[in-house]
C-alpha cells in the first residue's frame, strides 16, 4: 500500500495529497460518529461526512500541500532554529486560520451562524490544537521529507479530525467537553 502511495505521489503529488486528505477527513468523521458519539449506522449523518470529505479534499489538502512548500523557505543556520521557526509559523498562522475557516465554513454549510460557532468553539479547539500539533510538527519538520509531511499530518489527523468533527457537530464547548469524553477519543 505504501509503495502504491509513493508511486501516486510521484506521478500526481497534488491530487494524491488532496484525495488522501479527503479520505482521512471523512474517516475522522466516521470515527467521531461511530466510536465517540456511538450513533450507529442507522443514525449516521452522511451529509456531515460529506462535508468533512469536501473540506479535506477541496480546502485543507490543497492548502496544506502549498503551505508545507512555503514553510521550506524558512531557513536558519541552525537546524533546530529552522524547525522551531517552522513550527511557530505553522501554529500561529496556518493552524489558527485553518481552524477558523473550518468552523465557520462548516457552520455556513450546515445553515448555522459562523460567528456564533467561532465564538462558542474556536478558543477551546485552538487550545487543544496547541496541545497536539507542536510536538507532531516538530518531528514532522525535523525528520520527514517534504513529500511525506502532509501524509504524516493526515495520519495523525485521524484522531484530530475525529475531535474536530465532534467539536463542530455538537460537543466540544468548554462545558461539555470534559476529560471523560476526551479520553474516549482515539
Amino acid at each position: 500500500m505504501l509503495g502504491w502511495y509513493r508511486t501516486q505521489l510521484a506521478r500526481r503529488p497534488f491530487a494524491t495529497q488532496c484525495i488522501t486528505t479527503a479520505f482521512l477527513f471523512g474517516t475522522g468523521d466516521v470515527m467521531a460518529q461511530q466510536l465517540v458519539e456511538k450513533n450507529g449506522l442507522d443514525k449516521h449523518n452522511y451529509a456531515r461526512t460529506g462535508r468533512m470529505i469536501g473540506y479535506g479534499g477541496l480546502v485543507f489538502g490543497p492548502a496544506a500541500t502549498q503551505w508545507y512548500k512555503l514553510l521550506q523557505r524558512i531557513k536558519f543556520p541552525s537546524k533546530n532554529a529552522t524547525i522551531a521557526a517552522r513550527v511557530l509559523t505553522d501554529q500561529t498562522v496556518f493552524a489558527s486560520c485553518n481552524l477558523a475557516l473550518f468552523l465557520s465554513s462548516m457552520a455556513w454549510l450546515e445553515g448555522a451562524d459562523p460567528k456564533q460557532r467561532l465564538n462558542e468553539k474556536y478558543v477551546e479547539a485552538l487550545k487543544k490544537n496547541w496541545m497536539v500539533w507542536p510536538p507532531v510538527q516538530t518531528i514532522n519538520f525535523g525528520f520527514v521529507p517534504l513529500q511525506h509531511q502532509v501524509l504524516v499530518v493526515n495520519v495523525v489527523s485521524l484522531g484530530w479530525n475525529c475531535y474536530l468533527s465532534y467539536v463542530n457537530s455538537s460537543g466540544g464547548a468548554k462545558d461539555d467537553f470534559d476529560d471523560d469524553k476526551a479520553s474516549s477519543l482515539p
